[in-house]
């Protein structure tokens, strides 16, 4: 038998002490970095390991014993703060108190060190035994490396390991893909979340590693271009957060991206995310064609013994049905005919998307990467057939994804479409975002692709979703750069002048209505004139309505709501009425509903305050709630209701306040209706409600105290310091009022905080209008002085100051 210790020199002091030190300078090595250092900081662990074991068989006195390193570790990689994988492998001869002792010897000092230790004693035998048994374990033995001891019984293990692996590959790849799957759904799609864990996210170091034990089979294989690359972006990201914090830990948290980034010489945390999210989207893609080709040869072998009973020895002829020209199915896939001449054909790889997304199919590896390396570019402007097929590849709904992401891969969509370049992976900061740029433009496309019933122009719809976001990236708002590269792409897909006009208006307003819907006061002419003058026609609204709810069904479940919609619905209609020639339609305040006027005069008649709660639930499931409030005038109103509401846990979603003066009756009564959501689904009971209004508004009960408790007892989780409140006057929106807008992190009490501050200022509000866009909050608030009128600029700039002020 040949042992490791006999063929090799190590003069590394093998003390812990020795070690730790030699360990911390390789870390400190500024010029060692990536591969480099994850080979070096792995032998330096086998040269003390391989010491300690020496030590440990000259001290018990076992013979017939190897240490193995399995996993990563096995692989010859070590992160600054990886586990150590080891196995201690003996020949079931030693007596088992000299065997125990023998492993004591070697994990101690591992545990000494702090060092994260998973470890096991097995024979052999045992050893395939646990594999047959545990697929990780079989994993694991697939990368096993010998540190000390005697090679020979590794080198039998490992051949009799790798044949149980590919003889029974039928059987454990389909659970290897079960077990990923079931991974991806507990921990996310790496790709597309701000705090990813870069191991067991899909497209993370999990999947890399499982590709590798499907390629160990033999049975099918991953696309390799790109796949190393990615796998050490992946792992050098994780080197640097391991550095950076100090620990073992494979999510890369907000708060510390910024360094990892600096770690890795990139540019900030947004560079980090992109190149992490590039590395994941070639390993998804690389795990899905794989996957799918396990499937095909696994079909293939089932089938093949009831094939050759009908058929003989001979193998059935691979039907091949046509989908469009130079496109046909075979086996399940798109594949280019054996006619189709990339190269004398520049719309193919169009023609041939289109045909895969509306056939429901998969497209071939192999015929994406010919049309990659054979396709001409597309004459400018396209010819009218590709213009065509783009709109039909946008219009297929949720197979376009996938086909879509294929050619991405390969290089073919940056190639037709320039400008997709700057979105590509590109990370969102807004948690309400589920997606990164460029899939949410593609998730717009599938949302639209459901809407196209409802409009004139279903081409110029389908266009703007998938361009409405184009201009992020580009400094500035990204509305007006996407309006520009809008147009530039419209006209060299080939749409005429007037259609490159109007996707450029849907690009520049595609926040227009949402925006409008949830922050302004529709009851204003002055509101609804500038969405129908900004858009233009009523063919144009007709479009950007459709696309203001895909965008929105795109972004997340935050975004889109029964509410949202409605409220968009309303003001596109009074917008298209303009359009049409009639006045703004303005909802009659001075007339009260019978349920207002019965309150009001309840409050005139008990010098208290009434309200009545209606709830109905919403699409998202909360429980949606409208209050309407009724108080004889006084001062502190506004603060009082809300720092009640905020108590009750109840979200504040929309205001409307104003003074009724009913006849025959002395005094004025504020009605405020409110619309709100159950924080957590429950709803308040409206006596206990009333009964602390009126303890809110004669001061013995203390909100702004009680707010103050309660964000003490839950304060927030450490994280990224938001940026600083912000108020703004909105000018040239209103005729009526003046309008302020509050952008502030979402917090318990921040209505009541802001109506304290007008309160002290002496304004009246008129209306608010209130959104919650992910963890900041969009407060639009129409005040006017006292007599009812508009604030004059200083006096608005004076309010907006102080505002201010009092949120910071």
């Amino acid at each position: 038998m040949t042992s490791v210790e006999d063929t090799t020199d190590h003069t590394a002091d093998p003390g812990p002490s020795g070690y730790a030190a030699a360990r911390l300078r390789l870390l400190q090595e500024e010029s060692r970095s990536g591969p480099s250092r994850r080979s070096a900081l792995a032998g330096l662990t086998d040269d003390w390991l391989h010491g300690l074991f020496k030590t440990a068989l000259r001290e018990t006195g076992v013979r017939g014993a190897a240490l193995v390193a399995v996993g990563g570790y096995g692989r010859g990689e070590l992160s600054p703060r990886s586990d150590l994988d080891l196995v201690l492998l003996h020949d079931g001869k030693a007596e088992p108190q000299a065997l125990s002792a023998l492993a004591d010897r070697i994990w101690y000092p591992v545990w000494d060190l702090g060092l994260a230790l998973d470890h096991s004693v097995r024979t052999p035998g045992e050893a395939r035994k646990t594999a047959a048994e545990d697929l990780k374990v079989h994993l694991g033995l697939l990368d096993a490396r010998p540190v000390a001891g005697d090679a020979g019984l590794l080198a039998g293990l490992r051949t009799s390991v790798l044949a149980d692996w590919r003889n029974q590959a039928a059987k454990r790849l389909p659970q290897l893909h079960s077990l990923c799957r079931e991974r991806a759904e507990r921990a996310g799609e790496l790709r597309f979340l701000l705090e990813p864990d870069l191991k067991e996210a899909r497209g993370g170091l999990r999947d890399v590693t499982a590709l590798r034990a499907v390629a160990a089979s033999w049975l099918a294989d991953a696309p390799r271009e790109g796949l190393a690359e990615a796998r050490r972006r992946l792992l050098d990201a994780r080197d640097a957060l391991h550095l950076v914090t100090g620990r073992a830990t494979d999510r890369l948290s907000l708060q510390e991206q910024d360094q990892v980034a600096a770690q890795l010489g990139l540019l900030d945390a947004d560079a980090l995310l992109r190149e992490v999210y590039e590395a994941a989207r070639v390993v998804s893609y690389a795990g899905d064609v794989t996957w799918r080709e396990v499937g095909r040869v696994l079909r293939a072998r089932a089938a093949k013994p009831r094939l050759r009973g009908l058929l003989g020895t001979r193998s059935p002829a691979v039907e091949r049905a046509p989908l469009a020209e130079g496109v046909v199915e075979s086996d399940g896939e798109a594949v280019l005919a054996l006619a189709a001449r990339p190269d004398r054909d520049p719309v193919l790889p169009l023609r041939f998307a289109a045909a895969a997304a509306q056939a429901g199919l998969p497209v071939s590896l192999h015929s994406v990467r010919r049309l990659a390396a054979q396709s001409k570019p597309l004459p400018v402007p396209w010819p009218a057939e590709a213009r065509e097929q783009l709109l039909t590849l946008l219009g297929a709904g949720e197979p376009m994804v996938g086909v879509w992401e294929a050619l991405e891969a390969e290089g073919l969509i940056t190639r037709l479409l320039p400008d997709w370049e700057r979105v590509r992976c590109r990370p969102q900061r807004n948690p309400v975002h589920t997606w990164t740029v460029d899939r949410h433009l593609i998730e717009t496309a599938v949302r639209a692709s459901a809407l196209t019933r409802r409009v004139g122009r279903p081409d110029l719809l389908l266009t703007a979703a998938l361009l409405h976001d184009i201009g992020k990236g580009w400094p500035g708002d990204h509305s007006v750069a996407g309006e520009t590269i809008a147009r530039d792409v419209a006209a060299r897909i080939g749409f005429g002048p007037e259609d490159v006009a109007v996707l450029g208006t849907l690009v520049r307003h595609h926040l227009l209505l949402i925006d409008t819907a949830t922050r302004r006061d529709l009851d204003d002419p002055a509101t609804v004139r500038a969405v129908a003058e900004a858009v233009g026609s009523g063919s144009t609204l007709e479009i950007l309505h459709a696309l203001t709810e895909a965008d929105a069904l795109a972004t997340g479940p935050a975004a889109w709501s029964t509410w949202r919609a409605s409220l968009v619905a309303d003001l596109a209609a009074r917008a298209a009425a303009v359009l049409r020639g009639a006045a703004p339609a303005v909802r009659e305040l001075e007339i009260p509903t019978t349920e207002q006027e019965r309150l009001a005069v309840e409050a005139l008649r008990t010098g208290e305050p009434v309200l009545a709660l209606h709830a109905r639930q919403e699409e998202d499931d909360a429980v949606g709630v409208e209050l309407v409030v009724a108080v004889p005038d006084q001062p502190g109103v506004l603060p009082a209701v809300a720092g009640v509401l905020a108590l009750h846990r109840l979200t504040v979603r929309a205001a409307d306040l104003r003074s009724l003066e009913l006849p025959g009756r002395l005094g004025e009564v504020l009605v405020l209706r409110w619309r709100v959501a159950a924080q957590y689904g429950s709803l308040p009971e409206s006596a206990r409600l009333r009964t602390d209004l009126v303890r809110a508004l004669d001061g013995s009960l203390d909100v702004p105290a009680r707010l103050a408790d309660r964000e003490a007892a839950y304060p927030r989780r450490r994280g990224v310091v938001p940026p600083p409140p912000r108020v703004t006057v909105v000018p040239d929106v209103s005729s009526l009022a003046t309008v302020l807008e509050v952008r502030a992190p979402d917090a318990v009490g921040l209505l009541h905080r802001i109506g304290r501050a007008l309160e002290s200022a002496g304004v009246r509000v008129r209306s608010a209008h209130v959104s919650t866009p992910g963890a900041d909050a969009v407060d639009t608030l129409y005040v006017t002085a006292r007599d009812g009128k508009p604030l004059d600029a200083a006096a608005a700039a004076a309010l907006a100051g102080s505002v201010q002020s009092a949120l910071a």
